[in-house]
């Protein structure tokens, strides 16, 4: 592990931060119900969150992306989504006490996701989550895993890229923070599918469980 403690924690949103999964499984079989199909399970639907609502309606039909079908069935999903943002979502534990006590304690810290203001806003007060820094997928010309929404966060904290951790569970993520030139923390808790290898991901510090990646945090508070 890095020795340098890290001055700001950004995080992305979906499967790192806030576990979103439950919500957007059932916007995704709502969809499937509006089609006379029944509910797909919902270990199947979580392993596709992290790639969007496009995923999802692929996964719910089998509608390619790019056809008016699949077009005017995403708008549904995400109709549905919106109508009940956090409903079930909550901030992973153990991570939701170490955040409020870092937040407490005036520290550094954001969030990075390729989710909508529409669809972010809503879930983080909801949650009463109040990030020093919030980059959403449309608040830039470029979204992850271009380096550009995370030096951003970086800017808006007031901290140099490097002294920043970006944590994430989907390799765009990592990509990200490599390319921006922050340290790259991959974790396995969140939304991949089974054949996928969250440390074969070229990140510099790999965390299987929120507790793990809790148990570094909380380091930096002694």
């Amino acid at each position: 592990m890095p020795n340098s403690i890290p001055e700001a924690v950004l995080f992305d949103l979906d499967g790192t931060l806030v576990d979103t999964a439950p919500d957007l499984a059932e916007a995704t079989n709502a969809l499937r119900r509006r089609h006379g199909l029944t509910s797909l399970p919902y270990e199947q639907i979580r392993g596709q969150v992290s790639n969007g609502g496009s995923a999802l309606v692929t996964l719910a039909l089998g509608l390619p992306s790019g056809s008016l079908e699949h077009d005017t069935a995403r708008q549904y999903l995400l109709d549905a989504y919106e109508q009940a943002v956090a409903v079930h979502s909550r901030v992973f534990e153990p991570l939701d006490q170490w955040l409020s006590r870092w937040h407490s304690e005036a520290r550094a810290w954001g969030i990075v996701t390729n989710k909508p203001r529409r669809y972010t806003l809503p879930l983080l007060d909801a949650l009463a989550l109040t990030p020093g820094a919030l980059l959403c997928a449309d608040d830039l010309a470029v979204k992850k895993p271009a380096p550009e929404p995370l030096w951003e966060a970086a800017r808006r904290l007031g901290v140099a890229p490097e002294a920043c951790w970006y944590v994430g569970d989907h390799i765009r993520d990592i990509e990200a923070a490599k390319a921006a030139g922050m340290t790259a923390i991959a974790v396995g808790y969140g939304y991949m599918s089974e054949e996928e290898d969250y440390q074969q991901w070229p990140a510099d510090i790999w965390f299987g469980t929120c507790g793990e990646l809790v148990d570094a945090l909380t380091e930096f508070h002694r």
